[in-house]
């Protein structure tokens, strides 16, 4: 019998990475952003500080900030978000802003006109070595994704693996991506090859 393995799929929200000097400019000098909620990726965690995105077109308030501290700051939303304020985003992974557009991010002591780092997250699966082993897949690896929901189950094409012993199995989609599955609270995902 052949036991289909699923993964953690999480909707991840709109959201902004800082680095230490822009979140001293718009949190003020010595600010350390506060643990909210810590995230399935190890070390990783959802901060009580906000801050708001501008764009040409009109801003997005309130946006999370997920720590710890980046060397470059970066803007993650989904291409709705991105359509909305009027920056055309592309489809990156995280931390490949070179080329992208930026923005101005406002934070309650200043703000930051970052020249580059607005991108839609390219969707990806994060694992341990021995998670890929398991599945039999390899870093950057292109798989897809099936998530069978009520009424909205959806096969992802395109989906990027990304393998480091410092990761936690789950995959993350937009908010736009988790919509268009119906996806509600804990979903689970079958890969593809």
């Amino acid at each position: 019998m052949h036991v289909v393995k699923k993964i953690l799929v999480e909707t991840s929200a709109r959201h902004v990475h800082l680095s230490a000097a822009d979140l001293a400019t718009l949190f003020g000098e010595g600010a350390q952003l506060t643990v909210k909620k810590m995230l399935s990726q190890p070390g990783q965690f959802a901060c009580e500080e906000r801050v708001t995105v501008v764009g040409p077109k009109k801003e997005l308030k309130n946006v999370s900030i997920l720590g710890p501290v980046r060397p470059s700051s970066q803007v993650e939303i989904s291409l709705t978000d991105a359509r909305s304020i009027g920056i055309a985003a592309p489809v990156r992974e995280s931390g490949d802003i070179e080329g992208t557009p930026g923005c101005k991010i406002v934070g309650p002591c200043g703000e930051v006109e970052i020249p580059c780092g607005v991108i839609a997250a390219k969707r990806h699966i994060h694992m341990t070595p021995a998670d890929a082993q398991e599945f039999g897949v390899e870093d950057k690896q292109i798989v897809g994704v099936k998530i069978t929901s009520a009424e909205r189950s959806l096969t992802f094409g395109d989906v990027v693996v990304r393998v480091s012993p410092k990761f936690a199995l789950a995959m993350h989609i937009d908010t736009d991506e988790s919509n268009a599955a119906g996806c509600t609270g804990n979903m689970e995902g079958e890969i593809i090859k």
